[in-house]
């Protein structure tokens, strides 16, 4: 046992003392010792459940045969943090959850561990860090919050991001938009629709790092606190067994994991995550990758922003397992999962359990609700390097598009612009200075996006930005475009009225300009002056890598 370090021997007599201090006794130091790794605070809705789950952990810990010990990491609410100089701290603060894993857990030798985190930047904190570590890992992910209900239609946070826009219009009034504002959030859990918290637990199920089902069990569900007691029983087991998640990461087990996000529809954010914990298990993941994959696999399920069905829908249509039934003639079923079987032996359980799925929710190979996978990348004049749009939510009227710039330097130049009704029909708006560099902290932009929804625009306007999109996010929307403007893309050398033209279909995103235009440019560029950063944020602007390679701190 790793944890022998700091309990075998006359020598840590010590720190036997220091461990009898907490309360433990003789015959529990003897067992493994498994972190708990709980990212549960008072203020992100995703995470105010998971000390009831911690709870869970420990009693199927200690009825399995271990002893756990219980540490928090940081969490950031994307949704408290969006719009304000707030949000550039929640791509940062993945690299801090992840040393601050390996920092609790090196320190004090821990033999195994169990993860519990929710939203969107936690969950890939985590499982860099369980690449990083490569001790036995299982993910318990916290689950959806179920959706609200207002003006007989099921809500989630994002129909109170798209309200405002509807409420300047005039399309609702005062006490409708403040009934959005009180019933859309149902309480604990991630935001109801398939945004990025939900991606990154549908992932984290597709990579075999969680139990069958854990993606989906919503978080006030009796069935989530049923796969935290199993999750603990287990990870004493994988200790014995020395399944670490090295043995489960594979590179088929990452591909299979893009091919079930690119057949939900998922966030463009897996974009990003996904390379960054491909990269601490020591693998390459390019972002070509997730194109290739997403022109071979079909989108199966129309789900929020994109389409109309929640996450309960999803969950009740059998989930994650549901999807790699349908799935499963193109992927990798012989790869190792968290429960000890292989993927293939997790879905003839599941096939048995249950012979049938919803069919209405979830469509099939041969009828798919689009033929091409959720996620495009986009290449051209405007990001050689590429960028990134979410087409299962683009209108089709809107896969090609040519229309003039309207540029701006900033989200809240951009916020301004679109509420003053500057942004008009077939106009491309452009917001830069946003990347993992120039925000710094490549800031998501959920609240442009939805004011252009609520003000009735997303249809006939479109958004280019080198910063990224909320999960939540719906319409024409591309993000990611690298190289980013403070590093010379040529996203800084667009001006107002310039004609870009994107096309989806063919992954085009290009520049219409002369290219002795942009050699002059080029040559009398000069960069706004913003804010300096001190801190943290400094720090990560030094060594922020690009968003083509997942923002990993070089």
């Amino acid at each position: 046992m790793r944890s022998d370090s700091i309990k075998k021997g006359i020598e840590k007599a010590p720190h036997r003392s220091l461990l009898k201090a907490t309360g433990l006794t003789d015959s529990e130091i003897e067992k493994p010792f498994i972190a708990v790794v709980n990212s549960w605070n008072e203020i992100v809705p995703g995470h105010i459940h998971l000390d009831k789950l911690a709870e869970a952990v420990k009693a199927g810990i200690r009825s399995a045969g271990g002893v756990p010990f219980e540490f928090n990491t940081i969490g950031i609410c994307d949704g408290l943090a969006m719009g304000h100089k707030g949000m550039k701290y929640s791509l940062p603060s993945r690299e801090a959850i992840e040393d601050t894993i390996e920092l609790m857990v090196q320190a004090h030798q821990f033999d195994a561990m169990v993860l519990i985190p929710t939203c969107d930047k936690i969950v890939p904190g985590h499982l860099m860090a369980a690449g990083r570590l490569d001790i036995p890992t299982i993910v318990v992910t916290g689950g959806p919050m179920l959706p609200g209900f207002s003006g007989d239609q099921c809500r989630d946070l994002v129909s109170v991001f798209e309200g405002i826009g509807e409420y300047k219009r005039g399309k609702i009034t005062e006490q409708e938009f403040l009934m959005l504002e009180d019933l859309s959030c149902g309480g604990s859990g991630s935001c109801a629709g398939l945004f990025t918290a939900n991606t990154m637990a549908c992932v984290t199920e597709a990579l075999g790092l969680s139990l069958p089902g854990c993606a989906t069990a919503h978080a006030v569900d009796a069935k989530k606190i049923r796969i935290a007691k199993e999750s603990g029983e287990r990870i004493v087991q994988m200790f014995y067994e020395n399944l670490t998640p090295s043995k489960i990461v594979s590179a088929d087990a990452i591909e299979n994991s893009i091919k079930v996000d690119m057949a939900i529809g998922g966030s463009t954010n897996t974009t990003l995550h996904l390379p960054a914990i491909a990269h601490e298990f020591g693998l390459e993941l390019p972002l070509d990758v997730f194109d290739e994959l997403s022109k071979t696999t079909p989108h199966l399920v129309s789900l929020r922003p994109g389409g109309d069905d929640l996450m309960l829908d999803f969950d009740r249509a059998g989930g994650v397992q549901a999807i790699i039934m349908q799935l499963e003639p193109i992927l990798s079923m012989d790869v190792m999962t968290a429960t000890g079987n292989t993927l293939k032996k997790n879905l003839d359980s599941f096939v048995l359990a249950n012979p049938e799925v919803n069919k209405r929710v979830i469509s099939t190979l041969e009828e798919p609700v689009h033929r091409e996978g959720g996620i495009a990348i986009l290449k051209g004049t405007l990001a050689p390097e590429g960028a990134v749009v979410k087409q299962s939510a683009v209108n089709e009227k809107m896969l090609v598009h040519t229309g003039p710039a309207k540029v701006y330097d900033s989200e809240e130049e951009a916020m301004k612009g679109i509420m003053d009704g500057d942004v008009k029909e077939k106009d491309v708006v452009v917001i830069r200075y946003e990347g993992p560099k120039g925000g710094p902290g490549m800031r998501e932009m959920l609240s442009p996006t939805s004011a252009i929804a609520g003000l009735g625009l997303i249809d006939s306007v479109a958004l280019i930005t080198d910063g990224r999109f909320s999960g939540g996010t719906r319409g024409p929307c591309i993000g990611h475009v690298c190289p980013e403007a403070l590093t010379g893309g040529p996203i800084a050398l667009v001006r107002d009225g310039d004609e870009i033209e994107i096309n989806i279909p063919e992954r085009i995103l290009n520049l219409n300009i002369d290219k002795d235009e942009l050699e002059l440019r080029k040559e009398s560029l000069k960069h706004p002056l913003k804010e300096e950063v001190k801190g943290y944020l400094a720090r990560y602007q030094k060594f922020a890598g690009s968003a083509s390679r997942g923002g990993v701190i070089d």
